[in-house]
């Protein structure tokens, strides 16, 4: 398993990660992506373990704590061996300090994650979402008082606004405080927002993407495509409401040009949307999920091989849209992308 620097840190990932949405799952959300309970958790994490995938993903919000809370079991005895990573932030309760990221949400979170994950220590913490009512200088000095206290290794976001990691990095620097290394981000070849401003930012601040989604939402399994509807026990049924939008159009684009490279390679459609993440800029680690087994197996078959430029070539062109403003000069107009060509 390839492993790559996460961001400015000294921290090494695996290019693949678990996601561990489907543990202990409850819910209109949760429940529908699955219920992976302690002994079958156990059995994915061997699996990964056998592949060199060491990093878990979770996040507090996951069915009220119950992911974190199999996560834990499932690792016990076996701590070392792994990269713990969760997110917290979203809310947790009704009171009013039950959600964001002020210093009394994140010292009581912390604390509560750690109790479920059965740790003494997260490896990486995200921000599950930017907490425009919480000063920066809190959040900063907060976060780099848990690094100091041995709490945390390293500190990222997750689904944050360009403008606001940027302030977040700054008064970071101004303060002498830990940086974010890390921004977990929704990107696929259906959803690529994430390239029009937060990679560069990314790659001019060395901070290390963790993909989440890479299959848009189950949308790039193969089983959706041009005359093949979403089938009778898909989870988008029950979860489309919560699903990063696409339009029709362009996720058969992109489905057709997937069914050809799969005809060319042998490979599954999954395999090749994941395959085509690890190539693009910024990306340290692509988050799969799994349901069973036989879903783990297939997405581990994402890695060691490699597209073809041409491949890579017709993918990209099938998920290429116009960018909004103030981005679509610089990728119509050779005078502007002079001035600053895009990242990929």
């Amino acid at each position: 398993m390839e492993h790559r620097q996460l961001g400015a840190s000294g921290l090494k990932l695996p290019v693949l990660g678990l996601g561990t949405g489907t543990f202990g799952g409850t819910g209109p959300l949760f429940g529908a992506w699955g219920n992976t309970d302690v002994a079958e958790a156990r059995r994915l994490i061997d699996i990964c373990l056998e592949a060199g995938v060491t990093l878990f993903d979770s996040a507090d919000v996951y069915s009220d704590g119950a992911s974190e809370e199999v996560l834990g079991q499932a690792i016990r005895g076996r701590r070392d061996r792994v990269i713990l990573s969760t997110k917290m932030g979203l809310p947790m309760g009704p009171g009013a300090n039950d959600a964001g990221v002020g210093r009394d949400r994140l010292i009581r979170g912390v604390e509560a994650a750690l109790r479920r994950l059965g740790t003494d220590r997260i490896d990486i913490l995200q921000l599950h979402a930017h907490d425009a009512a919480t000063p920066v200088d809190e959040v900063v000095a907060t976060l780099d008082d848990l690094i100091r206290a041995g709490k945390l290794r390293h500190a990222g976001v997750s689904n944050y606004p360009g403008w606001a990691l940027m302030k977040a990095l700054a008064a970071a620097d101004r303060t002498g405080r830990s940086r974010f290394v890390a921004h977990q981000v929704y990107y696929s070849l259906i959803g690529r927002d994430y390239e029009w401003e937060l990679m560069k930012l990314g790659l001019d601040q060395k901070v290390g993407a963790l993909v989440w989604s890479p299959l848009g939402w189950g949308r790039l399994t193969g089983r959706i495509g041009r005359n093949r509807p979403v089938p009778a026990g898909s989870r988008l049924h029950d979860t489309a409401a919560f699903a990063p939008p696409v339009d029709e159009a362009l996720l058969y684009r992109v489905t057709d040009v997937l069914d050809e490279i799969a005809a060319e390679t042998g490979r599954t459609v999954p395999q090749i949307a994941i395959n085509w993440l690890l190539g693009r800029p910024t990306v340290t680690s692509v988050i799969i999920g799994a349901r069973n087994e036989a879903q783990l197996r297939d997405n581990l078959g994402a890695t060691g091989w490699q597209l073809t430029p041409d491949q890579i070539a017709r993918l990209d062109a099938a998920g290429t849209r116009d960018a909004p403003y103030p981005h679509f000069p610089y990728r119509r107009q050779e005078a502007f992308a002079r001035l600053d060509p895009p990242a990929v």
